[in-house]
């Protein structure tokens, strides 16, 4: 989109503030195939693009960090659980260092140079917690319950996990400080296969299944989980991102391509997924996400970037009215 400075419309001056598509501020102009405009009426919708692909296609497997600072690790290929663990800078997946132990279906959180991983399967459920410094994993403390499939959330020295699953759907809260994990509130709704996101006293899940897929919210304060707004699609093995009043849910079984917003109160409709899948990990903001792998008929390698609507214009004029 061209951005424009000191158009003149007749009578007065109009000043174009560099107003882009993807941020709208209060006052801008905005200029596109030959017409102004200012306000509220037209939306930007929230959109994926495609990123760079993973080296290797997997599926369930842990995600952390940013849109420009990505990491995933573990996870699942036709050869079996992995250990490898991917990078990423914005644009391409680079060799990180190899967790300790192989597994899928495990959780991560916090940044490519400070991460935390934790839970999933090896041969049977998994207590293992590993850190990553940027360079190489190294053993945490284990979890309190062994558990697959569980939700995420915070950071290295203060993490958060929910739900999973034990020898049934959980509603098992642990909070991590560093070094090791003590028992926090445990969720209303017991669930596996869910989604988090936010952080250790703002905490956010959704989805899962109790032996049917679930739309069920909760909201975490440090302490204990209330309900929050209800997913408008009921999704199993879909992923989180972002924050409590800011969150994302992406993908699920079907494969779904389904993506909603959080505002801290109920979910909307975001962009669609381009390639639908469930199994997949996530990372980063509402408005900066990040997903990668998981399955869409067969194990994934594609990687997607979200760039959330901001802002919308009420038309102005049009060229065709002259300057």
């Amino acid at each position: 989109m061209t951005d424009y400075k000191n158009v003149r419309y007749k009578y007065p001056t109009v000043t174009l503030s560099g107003a882009t598509e993807g941020s709208p501020a209060e006052g801008d102009i905005w200029y596109d195939s030959g017409k102004f405009y200012l306000g509220t009426s037209q939306t930007f919708t929230s959109v994926w693009s495609s990123g760079g692909n993973l080296a290797t296609a997997r599926e369930a497997p842990a995600g952390a960090g940013t849109q420009s600072a990505g990491l995933c690790a573990g996870g699942d290929d036709d050869s079996g659980k992995l250990n490898g663990t991917e990078e990423y800078d914005g644009s391409a997946w680079s060799s990180g260092g190899n967790l300790a132990t192989a597994r899928k279906a495990l959780v991560g959180c916090g940044t490519q140079t400070a991460g935390l991983c934790m839970g999933g399967e090896v041969s049977s459920n998994s207590n293992v917690t590993e850190e990553y410094d940027g360079t190489s994993w190294a053993a945490g403390g284990n979890l309190g319950t062994a558990r697959r499939y569980l939700a995420g959330a915070g950071t290295q020295s203060a993490g958060l996990c929910a739900g999973g699953y034990v020898s049934a759907a959980s509603n098992i809260t642990e909070e991590y400080n560093g070094s090791a994990w003590s028992s926090g509130g445990n969720l209303a709704t017991a669930r596996n296969s869910l989604a988090g996101a936010g952080t250790q006293t703002a905490g956010l899940c959704m989805g899962g299944t109790t032996g049917s897929a679930s739309n069920v919210t909760e909201e975490y304060d440090g302490t204990s989980w209330s309900a929050g707004g209800n997913l408008a699609t009921a999704r199993i093995n879909l992923a989180g991102a972002g924050t409590q009043s800011a969150g994302l849910s992406i993908g699920g079984n079907g494969p779904s391509d389904v993506t909603e917003e959080y505002d801290g109160t109920s979910w909307s409709s975001g962009g669609n997924l381009g390639t639908a899948r469930h199994q997949l990990a996530a990372a980063g903001t509402q408005s900066a996400g990040l997903c990668m792998g998981g399955n869409d008929g067969s194990d994934s390698n594609a990687t997607e970037e979200y760039s959330a609507g901001t802002g919308s214009y009420d038309e102005l004029f049009t060229l065709s009215q002259g300057l």
